[in-house]
């Protein structure tokens, strides 16, 4: 470990655990530290808490029989939880902690009703990115190929009872809970500098108003603060296939904390990596068909959004048109298309896939053959379900994910990329939040947790699994620096 600054003579404040980020990880590590009876000062750039989790749908990531899926009438296991999530997080995941994760996944969701978060029984039975109401449990691809084939499927996605996104409701109950737990909070305050003393973290540099203050923490420095898709440095530099995309953050996911502890020899993990949401109707994706700049199917349409974000942007480069019939559009309620109109309609396959600038034939060949299958109730390319199969009939329409969503009336041109981003690599930490040097022993008195962590994450993402992720090892981040 590098000692990159003397510690100072005398610090202007102290504390036991010092926590640098309030999003939901950071609160939840508060909780838990101040709960094991130690002191808790919370630094945070901002001007309050939230960060990225008070601005997210609210979706959290649990299983193995949580008493919502009781309810919905499913049976799930932590077994089954975690094949899931190693295929669905992809090469790379954390087995250790997908293990660990999914055994205690019930006992996590209990933490969260304990602090006051709500879920309702019930469940949203389509695909989705944050479904139009206020159900408990949704879909999150475990009932789309391949997963079927490695894993029972069973709905984990759990969202708090709130109206549009929880993130909102989700943070103001873990800040309440960290609060009422004794930890208490300084805000527009930014770290800049960990300080090292006898081979141990011992505290941060930070700038207040303009001001430099040091912070002492006798135990040990948990940073949560973020990924870093708003540095658009680090973007070029370790994931160059996020740049020029909208970014998907509070404005504050400057990599900071990561770059912190890099300074005195951190490692990290899968710093490429990232989650791509684009601009897709998933009912409609579903009820058609998704198709690349060469006419071809990549990915079942029935499948977890952010999956085919992630093909059409790592894969296609963004190349990709939904096609409809008008049935499959007029099936889709219109408030849940988000304005979204088509931007080529054609009376054939073969005019629409010239409208597009398809190879000659291509669009026609993989309709002529999706249709044959699907009118027998079957799909052997993608394995789309059964629910969502039926011939596609002329006249037929095409949406252009690229352009985004606009209202009706507003041009069809494309415009943008259509995607949103944000990164999932980040510091390479223990179960218990450790942070780990490049040799693979912890550093002393620096933990880390939520997006500032390569968490559970491989080179796959499922919505959930930063909340899931953040407040889960959050927890035991805030337990094992009170230590």
């Amino acid at each position: 470990m590098v000692e990159t600054s003397e510690q100072p003579a005398t610090f202007d404040l102290e504390t036991d655990v010092l926590v640098i980020g309030y999003g939901c990880a950071g609160a939840a590590a508060a909780f838990e530290a101040a709960s094991a009876g130690a002191e808790v000062l919370v630094l945070d750039r901002a001007g309050g808490p939230g960060g990225a989790s008070a601005l997210s749908g609210g979706e959290i990531y649990l299983g193995g029989g949580t008493p919502i899926q009781h309810a919905c009438g499913f049976d799930d296991s932590p077994e089954q939880m975690a094949a899931f999530l190693r295929a669905a997080l992809g090469p790379g995941a954390d087995a250790a902690k997908i293990e660990l994760y999914s055994a205690e996944s019930v006992a996590h969701f209990h933490w969260l009703v304990e602090r006051g978060v709500p879920f309702k029984p019930s469940l949203w039975d389509a695909p989705a990115w944050v479904p139009p109401t206020d159900d408990g449990l949704m879909w999150l691809g475990e009932n789309s190929w391949p997963f079927t084939e490695l894993a029972t499927p069973a709905p984990r996605g759990h969202r708090p009872t709130a109206q549009d996104f929880g993130g909102k409701l989700l943070m103001e109950v873990l800040v309440a809970a960290a609060e009422s737990a004794g930890a208490r909070a300084q805000y527009d305050t930014a770290a800049t500098e960990l300080i090292v003393a006898d081979g141990r973290v011992a505290g941060v540099r930070a700038r207040r108003y303009g001001r430099e203050l040091t912070v002492r923490a006798r135990r040990g420095v948990v940073l949560t603060t973020g990924g870093f898709v708003d540095d658009e440095q680090m973007l070029a530099a370790h994931a160059p296939r996020l740049t020029g995309h909208t970014k998907v953050s509070a404005g504050t996911d400057d990599g900071s904390g990561i770059r912190m502890a890099q300074a005195i020899g951190a490692a990290v993990r899968h710093m490429s990596t990232g989650q791509v949401g684009i601009a897709l109707i998933p009912g409609l994706a579903a009820r058609g068909i998704l198709v690349n700049g060469r006419g071809r199917r990549f990915v079942t349409e029935d499948t977890y959004p952010g999956r085919i974000g992630q093909a059409a942007l790592f894969r296609e480069d963004m190349d990709v048109w939904v096609i409809v019939d008008e049935r499959a559009f007029e099936d889709v309620p219109e408030p849940q298309r988000w304005g979204v109109r088509p931007a080529h309609l054609a009376e054939t396959a073969a005019e629409l896939g010239d409208a597009l600038g398809l190879p000659d034939g291509a669009l026609a060949e993989t309709l002529t053959r999706y249709n044959e299958f699907a009118a027998r109730g079957t799909d052997p390319d993608f394995h789309k379900a059964s629910r969502w199969l039926r011939p596609l009939t002329p006249p037929l329409a095409a949406i252009d994910i690229r352009a985004g969503v606009r209202p009706p009336g507003q041009s069809t041109a494309r415009r943008g990329t259509g995607a949103s981003v944000f990164t999932l690599g980040g510091l390479h930490t223990t179960v218990d939040g450790a942070v780990l040097d490049l040799g693979g022993a912890p550093i002393p008195g620096l933990f880390a947790a939520g997006r500032a962590s390569a968490g559970l994450h491989g080179e796959g993402y499922i919505s959930g699994t930063s909340l899931g992720d953040g407040t889960f090892f959050g927890r035991r981040a805030g337990a094992t620096a009170a230590r």
